[in-house]
């Protein structure tokens, strides 16, 4: 039959009408996909994601948040406000120190300086720090990476204080219960204040015990202009006689992997790792890798015959020889094939608790896939297959024994950083850890690799558990860890205008 006839227009009508339909269906899909993808402009931590309890027991409060929406569940009778987690009050501080931070174009600056002030305390000192805002217009907090302060001293904007607004002041308060080698950063648009500068190293010394001769804190970091040791572009000359003893601190203050080694073969030892010590570490002369935000002490002693010794740190050099020691740039030279394995270096020691018997178990899986997130859509970081805000909330108690496989699926390397807890590496792609426990709160998880770490959950609060590629965070790559029955009243957006990352 001819299309001009009648039944034939009324089967090309028909496919207009079903086309059209299925055309506007489409179009109300994607529509509600990205109505559904937009992040209010103001929401609690608490209401955002789904509850894991990996095993153990669920709690009112978390195990029902989602109900709750962007608003998150109501502070329960009996539950702890964040905000009343916080450092000692009533005594006086040990160390006080007033950090003012500043914009000065594109970059971020501490007391006038970028880094801050190096700050030294002294293990078990109270240690006191008001932050005053001069001039950063999107506010600013501090955050004590590696230090496992009280929740309330965290300064995660929106989830443990609102940001500091200009003009503006916020004091921290926190015991320097462990001793080892830290630094601090702002934790408000992060991905964007720390690039820019504002940030600072601390370093908590033991009360007694042998020192080295010689003290460094080298803290590598890459400007607009090309990488630093400690805001050097030509990098750091220590004195130091024949037989001193060296010991140098190295801070990853940037968002990729950085490895560190001595020239010309010269032999050193890892002492500490994360602020941790190594037991029995051993002579190496392999290279270090630092995670972002990861830190490793080296010791090592000047030459006998003056000779200078080169710690390489991919850019810049920190140079330590006697004053009168030829220190002129030596040829060029390959980097160590090899790098120090941690799961196998030192020797065993207790960890003093049972990861073999945890409490609860948790999967942390890092994928990527095509999608919408707040309206954008393109590749965006998943965990545990979903992307954010519907990213784990990972539920323990106080008292816990956790245990968390860690997995990277992709391109991209991840340096996963755990707020106010520090964890055990168990092992890597199955092959368990053998030497001195490899503690960590900064931990490079490479392309196609698997992780098992362990901790005991011994400090209450809401703590971030993200990638300290500050951009990967930015982009979604960050989950929490909650206690039960604790509460948060900070919000991300609202009248603090907080964005963490």
């Amino acid at each position: 039959m001819p299309l001009g006839s009648e039944p034939g227009r009324r089967r090309r009508n028909d496919r207009l009408v079903i086309a059209s339909l299925a055309a506007l269906a489409i179009l109300v899909t994607v529509g509600l996909l990205w109505s559904s993808s937009r992040l209010p402009a103001t929401y609690s931590v608490m209401g955002m994601g789904h509850a894991e309890f990996g095993g153990g027991p669920a709690d009112e409060v978390h195990g029902g948040h989602t109900a709750h929406g962007w608003e998150g569940p109501p502070r329960q009778p009996g539950d702890r406000d964040v905000s009343e987690l916080t450092g000692p009050r009533d005594r006086p501080a040990d160390v006080a120190v007033e950090l003012v931070a500043a914009r000065d174009g594109d970059r971020y600056t501490l007391n006038g300086s970028t880094p801050g002030p190096q700050l030294r305390v002294e293990q078990g000192d109270l240690v006191e720090v008001t932050l005053v805002n001069e001039s950063v217009p999107d506010g600013v907090t501090l955050h004590w990476h590696g230090v496992d302060v009280p929740n309330a001293e965290d300064g995660v904007a929106g989830v443990t204080q609102d940001a500091v607004a200009v003009g503006g002041t916020h004091t921290y308060r926190f015991v320097a219960d462990d001793a080892g080698t830290y630094w601090y950063h702002s934790h408000q648009v992060s991905h964007a204040q720390v690039r820019g500068g504002l940030f600072g190293t601390l370093v908590v010394a033991p009360p007694t015990g042998e020192a080295a001769d010689h003290d460094v804190v080298a803290a590598v970091h890459t400007y607009g202009d090309g990488p630093t040791v400690n805001g050097r572009r030509d990098g750091l000359r220590v004195d130091a006689a024949p037989g001193e003893s060296v010991r140098v601190r190295l801070v990853n203050t940037d968002n990729e992997v950085k490895r560190a080694w001595l020239a010309d073969g010269v032999a050193f030892r890892l002492l500490a790792v994360d602020g941790h010590e190594v037991h029995e570490p051993g002579p190496v002369t392999a290279a270090v890798v630092l995670a972002a935000g990861g830190r490793a002490d080296l010791g090592f002693e000047v030459p006998a015959d003056g000779t200078a010794v080169r710690i390489e740190l991919g850019g810049v050099t920190v140079v330590v020889a006697p004053p009168d020691a030829d220190v002129s740039p030596p040829d060029a030279q390959d980097a160590p094939a090899d790098d120090v394995d941690l799961l196998h270096y030192g020797t065993p020691a207790p960890l003093g608790f049972d990861p073999g018997d945890p409490d609860r178990e948790f999967e942390y899986r890092i994928g990527r896939r095509f999608g919408l997130v707040d309206g954008r859509p393109g590749r965006h970081w998943t965990v545990n297959g979903r992307m954010f805000p519907d990213v784990p909330m990972f539920v323990v108690s106080d008292g816990d024994v956790v245990r968390m496989r860690i997995e990277s699926s992709g391109a991209d390397n991840h340096p996963m950083h755990l707020h106010g807890h520090h964890a055990v590496v168990l092992s890597r792609d199955g092959e368990p850890a053998t030497g001195s426990p490899w503690v960590v709160d900064s931990l490079d998880v490479g392309r196609d690799e698997t992780y098992e770490i362990a901790f005991v959950a011994g400090n209450p609060g809401i703590w971030l558990d993200h990638c300290h590629d500050l951009v990967h965070a930015r982009q979604g790559l960050v989950a929490h860890l909650a206690y039960t029955g604790v509460h948060t009243p900070f919000r991300i957006g609202g009248p603090g205008a907080n964005e963490p990352e």
